[in-house]
């Protein structure tokens, strides 16, 4: 199933609502850099999200050492080379933030 990217202007447009939002790869994806307190609360913030990704049906490339989460939201399935920013990514990382 092929999934609409985002054009430059919708991208920039969503970024500038998704401050802690950083484009990536090329502007294909957006990460964010997450630290707490230890491993157990980025564990529980990482399950919290395994449980939005299900809802939204699209899951997150992520990174945990001890304390440290990064994310990095991209489309798989967007015509083309296979990756890009869509609305997907939008909305996964504004239900993600709102569990910050």
């Amino acid at each position: 199933m092929s999934v609409a990217q985002l054009t430059e202007a919708e991208a920039q447009a969503a970024l500038a609502d998704l401050p802690e939002w950083a484009p990536a790869r090329d502007g294909t994806a957006i990460e964010r850099h997450l630290k707490f307190d230890d491993f157990v609360e980025a564990f529980g913030f990482m399950t919290s999200i395994a449980i939005l990704a299900e809802k939204h049906d699209h899951h997150p490339e992520w990174f945990n050492v001890y304390n440290r989460v990064e994310i990095t939201l991209t489309t798989h399935d967007v015509p083309g080379d296979g990756n890009g920013l869509s609305q997907r990514d939008v909305d996964l990382a504004k239900a993600i933030d709102g569990l910050v």
